[in-house]
């Protein structure tokens, strides 16, 4: 047979398996996000709702295995402390860390062997063992780290928008932000530890979330684990007049009848991170309907309440530094890459 008559052949074949195809469908390929369902043969749909029902099924185990996951995660957070409580020590100053334990290399201190090697570098170093000595001197009336902290949430794109000028004095009086994992019900506490100061008298300001690990009765498919669906704030102690999160306005008022106009104080909400400890009340029915507006206010809590936990609060120091933050935009200029390389083709 001539390779003609061979591609011919082919050809016809490939043609009547495509005819063939019980998929195949007028709209030709279906891409991400399109339904295939309304498409498929009756036959193929039954068991594709086999295996979607398989799938519900399977969310028993996976119940199963977050909540023994979580179980395991409150045993070893307890182990964590021990060097968390180190951490706030040495933040605070309570404890100052002996020259063994601050040995750990720097980019600088890695920069300034490289200068050494010759002598440029060598008098370069001298000058900066000198400056060193004289900040070192200034240095020993520090106590601690300050700011840590506020310098943290400042750092965090999360949180940051959230300070507002009037913040920034009373967050400089946080010195610790703890964890706790609740096993029962599924949950975490937030823990910011404050200096004693001169807008409120609590020494804690406390934040609680409570988490489900069951599927949605109304999309069990889009189970995927323990999610936040309630949060809890606590009442702040403020001062007589140093509430920042409430402000007096000037409101003119004019009179029905006489036209008379005169102006009133009025105390309306002022923009402050301290928001964060009065969050909106979720409905105790699950079904109840959320308003929109504080569902995604709502959401945004979940998210920072979570950030702080699994983020912040294990690798504190490197959000201080930034070096955490870093690491976080380089991921995302990778995916930025991979989108560009994916257009050039």
């Amino acid at each position: 047979m001539s390779a003609e008559n061979d591609n011919a052949d082919s050809s016809s074949s490939g043609s009547e398996m495509e005819q063939d195809t019980p998929l195949k469908h007028k709209s030709g390929f279906k891409g991400e996000g399109d339904d295939i369902m309304p498409s498929l043969p009756p036959a193929v749909k039954k068991r594709v709702k086999a295996l979607k029902k398989l799938l519900v099924a399977q969310t028993d185990v996976d119940t199963k295995f977050y909540t023994e996951l979580h179980i395991l995660e409150c045993k070893y957070h307890k182990e964590y402390l021990q060097y968390y409580n180190k951490r706030s020590d040495i933040v605070q100053g309570n404890y100052e860390p002996t020259e063994e334990e601050c040995d750990f290399p720097s980019d600088d201190e890695d920069d300034v062997k490289d200068l050494s090697t010759d002598m440029e570098g060598k008098i370069k170093l001298e000058e900066s063992k000198a400056n060193d000595a004289v900040v070192d001197s200034t240095n020993d009336k520090l106590k601690g780290i300050p700011d840590f902290w506020l310098t943290i949430l400042k750092n965090t794109s999360l949180i940051s928008d959230m300070i507002q000028p009037h913040d920034e004095p009373i967050l400089s009086h946080l010195i610790d932000i703890k964890v706790y994992l609740l096993e029962e019900p599924m949950g975490f506490a937030l823990e910011f530890h404050f200096s004693p100061n001169e807008w409120f008298t609590n020494t804690v300001l406390t934040k609680e979330y409570e988490m489900k690990c069951v599927p949605e009765k109304n999309n069990p498919l889009g189970f995927e684990g323990p999610e936040i669906f309630k949060c809890k704030g606590c009442t702040i102690q403020w001062n007589k007049g140093k509430n920042v999160t409430v402000k007096v306005v000037k409101k003119k008022q004019k009179h029905k009848v006489k036209g008379a106009v005169r102006f009133v104080n009025k105390t309306v909400q002022n923009v402050s991170f301290f928001h964060f400890f009065s969050p909106p009340t979720v409905p105790d029915d699950p079904e109840t309907e959320v308003d929109e507006e504080i569902d995604n206010l709502l959401t945004t809590d979940f998210e920072i309440g979570h950030y702080i936990r699994e983020r912040i609060i294990p690798r504190a120091v490197l959000y201080y530094t930034g070096e955490a933050l870093l690491e976080e935009n380089d991921y995302d200029e990778d995916d930025d890459e991979e989108e560009s390389d994916n257009d050039d083709d």
